[in-house]
């Protein structure tokens, strides 16, 4: 493969064999002296993915930058392997999706070989249109909410989509994004945690002051007086005894989980209520906050779902100016962030 398309591309099996060709293997790369700047480059790819989203550039003129670049990736992927967080491994995730999506802008040649190495059914045709089978199509594009994603309203002839580079990149973003979340985290051996732990130190650091700056609370824990009218109405009702349905049940626990309240600390919240009962709602807590499917927990609603649903109680001023739950407790607060905006 070209060593170019290799260190850009590192999640290639050809970028792999690059690899092998030059020397490289896993125990050299996690204890070498000669392979620093790879794992310099490694932790500085998690740590841009948790800072900014993304992975930031290098220059890969040289054919040992290149090198170091493609050891860099695996080395990243251990670290997220080894710190074990599911809010980092889908960041990363984002992060290397989001980059390839980037680079392939300007490099048509490559779209191709990377749609066959992510399985994606696809060929191109004599108009330069891109045809991807409808059932990649669906299982890519479902996450996105625009309507122009939506199936009934795209070019769909012989059960093949037709797309623009820019959209089918944007779905390739999508299927290398579920691969690496898929793929992580690794079985990481003894001996490479032990030579991973400064790095995972450091990263685990990054990770908890960027998890604390995101959380709605600021990591302060939960004030009533900050809570959204729609919430405040959904957990007064709770508490009084009333039948919740079930819509208004998962935005109330959602809402808590997301805001970094305990499986005991929303348990206790509905143990107010006279015919409280810790069985059921114990159960249907854990689902919610992924405790019993052992993932993670679900998102909130957006304000048009809850207003959809029948659950937008009492919107003040404020309401209308967000369109997410959580930005009403973050302005309240003063732990609002236009980039965290949902």
């Amino acid at each position: 493969m070209d060593s170019l398309r290799a260190a850009r591309y590192p999640f290639l099996r050809g970028s792999a064999e690059f690899a092998e060709e030059n020397g490289g293997d896993l125990h050299a790369l996690v204890t070498s002296p000669s392979y620093e700047d790879a794992r310099k480059r490694g932790v500085e790819r998690v740590e841009s993915a948790i800072r900014d989203h993304t992975v930031s550039d290098v220059s890969l003129l040289q054919e040992y930058d290149r090198l170091m670049e493609v050891l860099s990736y695996p080395y990243a992927r251990m670290l997220v392997s080894t710190v074990g967080d599911r809010f980092l491994t889908k960041r990363y995730a984002l992060s290397e999706a989001s980059r390839m999506n980037y680079l392939l802008q300007g490099d048509l040649s490559s779209v191709a070989p990377i749609a066959q190495e992510l399985d994606v059914n696809s060929s191109i045709d004599s108009e330069g249109m891109i045809n991807m089978h409808f059932t990649d199509y669906l299982r890519f594009s479902h996450v996105m909410k625009a309507s122009e994603w939506k199936l009934i309203n795209t070019d769909l002839r012989n059960g093949f989509v037709r797309l623009g580079a820019e959209k089918f990149d944007r779905l390739l973003q999508n299927a290398l994004q579920e691969r690496i979340e898929k793929e992580l985290p690794l079985n990481i051996p003894p001996e490479f945690k032990s030579a991973l732990g400064r790095d995972v130190g450091r990263v685990s650091m990054l990770l908890n002051e960027t998890k604390k700056q995101l959380s709605p609370t600021g990591g302060e824990g939960m004030s009533p007086d900050y809570l959204p009218p729609c919430i405040k109405t959904i957990l007064a009702n709770a508490q009084n005894g009333m039948n919740l349905p079930h819509s208004a049940r998962f935005a109330l626990v959602s809402f808590l989980h997301a805001l970094g309240l305990t499986y005991e600390q929303i348990i206790a919240l509905f143990a107010q209520s006279p015919d409280f009962d810790e069985s059921k709602s114990g159960y249907q807590i854990r689902h919610i906050t992924g405790e019993e499917r052992g993932g993670e927990g679900y998102t909130p609603p957006e304000c048009a779902t809850m207003k959809t649903n029948g659950i937008c109680f009492d919107p003040d001023p404020l309401c209308e100016r967000i369109k997410h739950p959580l930005n009403y407790y973050r302005i309240k607060s003063g732990n609002y962030q236009r980039k965290d905006d949902r």
